[in-house]
């Protein structure tokens, strides 16, 4: 389902990915609209521009978060002109997976938008790099980001990217087993124990973002 204003970027978006594969159940210009179209048929994810109308402001994201309270674990891409923190923050705050947020430049690379959609849609996050390095800079005075080495902050900022454990690896040139006992101090050192309840990849990034 996507969600955008502007019918050039909406038709724009709708052939691509019918080009790619993935089937456009809806294409709709409002918020309104968007909240009668999910509630009417659930898509395996929706793309939704930050502003909308009537005021271009913060419709959109707002719309995306409360889809998210009527159908839990929907997964959403937003799409932004700009970085903007708030927006990123409060999408992931439900910690319930499934979220991207990407800047509009990026959808001109055609390869790596699916990519992002098909990864959002199952339930993995997709976060602008240029976004993760504006958002992700941990203050001095936090203590837990502190106590992470170099190496731990660069895999924690390839997981804020939605990268798998496979791919932050070949990144950063080392094993899966190494990116695994990374990730695991990662959470020792943040204080996220394991539970069933809250997932911790989620919630390491949502506190990383928090800090910036």
């Amino acid at each position: 389902m996507i969600v955008e204003d502007l019918a050039l970027l909406r038709d724009g978006l709708t052939r691509m990915l019918s080009d790619n594969d993935c089937e456009v159940i809806a294409a709709v210009d409002e918020p309104d609209a968007f909240l009668d179209a999910i509630d009417a048929d659930r898509p395996d994810v929706a793309i939704v521009d930050v502003r909308l109308p009537p005021t271009f402001n913060d419709e959109g994201v707002r719309a995306a978060i409360e889809a998210r309270r009527r159908h839990p674990g929907l997964p959403v891409l937003i799409l932004s002109q700009y970085v903007e923190q708030t927006y990123a923050a409060e999408l992931l705050a439900d910690g319930d997976g499934g979220v991207g947020y990407l800047l509009k430049d990026r959808v001109a690379n055609v390869a790596d938008f699916v990519d992002a959609v098909r990864r959002v849609a199952g339930g993995g996050m997709a976060l602008d790099p240029e976004a993760v390095s504006q958002l992700m800079t941990p203050k001095a005075s936090d203590d837990s980001f502190a106590d992470l080495t170099e190496r731990e902050k660069e895999a924690l900022d390839l997981m804020a990217q939605g990268r798998s454990n496979k791919a932050i690896a070949a990144e950063m040139f080392v094993t899966e087993g190494a990116i695994e006992k990374h990730i695991s101090r990662i959470f020792d050192k943040l204080d996220l124990p394991p539970s069933s309840e809250d997932h911790r990849r989620v919630l390491a990034v949502l506190n990383y973002l928090r800090t910036g």
